[in-house]
């Protein structure tokens, strides 16, 4: 229906912003803006480029969703607003881990060291 929000859509946005400006960290504020977009607006990355844009170790946001086309060669952390789970099994297979919003939020609260991929 015309004008209806996503609630849960909603309260991320807001909680990444309060994140920004909380501990100084622009990402957080840049990840905002891409959710806030429509639906078709927000990026949709597969596991397959954050494999071949990343290196063993990265921390990765990911402000839209994960998708499961590729291969992911090497253990990186996914913090992403949606995972497929053909996505988020293939990054946890590789030996990384594939996180909520909330969690990227709560382990990595600066921002420093994470890498925007999608936005």
């Amino acid at each position: 229906m015309r004008g209806e929000r996503n609630i849960v859509l909603a309260e991320v946005i807001t909680t990444l912003k309060r994140a920004s400006r909380k501990n100084k960290a622009k990402i957080y504020n840049v990840a905002a803006e891409y959710l806030a977009k429509s639906g078709s607006g927000r990026p949709q990355v597969n596991v397959g480029r954050i494999g071949y844009n990343t290196k063993a170790g990265d921390v990765v946001l990911v402000p839209g969703k994960v998708l499961g086309a590729g291969a992911i060669p090497h253990k990186v952390i996914v913090g992403a607003y949606s995972f497929s789970k053909a996505s988020a099994e293939k990054i946890e297979d590789a030996g990384g881990r594939a996180l909520s919003l909330s969690e990227m939020l709560n382990e990595y609260p600066s921002g420093k060291g994470v890498v925007l991929i999608g936005g």
